[in-house]
């Protein structure tokens, strides 16, 4: 039968951003509110995130051609298509056309957007209270999105790569919570294994989560098989630090 999946898939998180930084400084401060001047989906990548994508960019270009990305898709928000395109330079003329997808969006936090843990909680302990009765998978804040909402829209991304893209290699740059519900969806996992996954593991800025088109590994009856998650070698050989930087504060039960 006809190969109707990815042969391969990458799923990156964006590059230490502006607003990555702005948020441990609200935190150690216990502010209520992180300093940030621009839409979260504005917010650019610093420095230190440029440089690990130039460094997550060279590792890709040292790949064999017959390994390297064939279609990049990224999320719409500025510091992914910053990671993206940087990784592109770096594979020059070879490298493909990047294509956004509003589907690989951060999620959306609604009236909890831009405050710290402190903040919420003096502001809105009503919500506090209500994360820690659902928990994050299914806790919605008004105006913003739960993890099974992220997971609702990941599907049809899902389900377009097996039409588009199929034998493919695929890289994704998007964000932390986005890694997370990949790995839900391609591994077939429950609410307690993902979340068991999110409280050990902080996905690193520029870390790599990859999947191959490998049927006899894949769990459950699936298609694609875990080859690596959380992988930062690219940066540890560049000399770049590893960052652990939380899109937000709130952490599952």
């Amino acid at each position: 039968m006809p190969q109707k999946w990815p042969g391969y898939v990458w799923i990156v998180r964006h590059g230490e951003s502006a607003g990555n930084v702005a948020r441990h400084a609200a935190e150690a401060a216990r502010a209520s509110r992180v300093d940030i001047a621009t839409r979260d989906c504005d917010v650019t990548l610093s420095a230190l995130g440029e440089r690990q994508a130039d460094a997550l960019g060279c590792w890709f270009a040292k790949l064999s051609a017959d390994r390297q990305p064939t279609v990049i898709l990224s999320s719409p928000y500025v510091r992914a298509v910053e990671t993206a395109e940087r990784i592109r330079a770096q594979l020059g003329e070879s490298a493909p056309q990047l294509v956004t997808d509003e589907r690989l969006r951060e999620r959306e936090f609604g009236i909890l957007d831009r405050l710290t843990k402190h903040g919420i909680a003096q502001l809105h302990p009503d919500q506090a209270e209500l994360r820690q009765l659902l928990g994050k998978f299914y806790h919605r804040p008004p105006g913003g999105e739960s993890w099974c909402d992220i997971i609702l829209r990941l599907r049809s991304v899902i389900d377009s790569m097996s039409i588009e893209y199929a034998g493919e290699r695929v890289l994704i740059v998007c964000h932390s919570v986005v890694v997370h519900c990949f790995r839900y969806l391609f591994e077939r996992m429950t609410e307690e294994e993902i979340l068991a996954v999110d409280r050990t593991h902080e996905v690193a800025n520029c870390s790599v989560t990859a999947y191959a088109n490998d049927p006899a590994r894949a769990p459950r009856g699936g298609e694609m098989a875990l080859d690596t998650f959380n992988f930062c070698a690219p940066l540890e050989e560049a000399g770049e630090r590893v960052t652990l930087a939380p899109d937000h504060p709130l952490k599952p039960r």
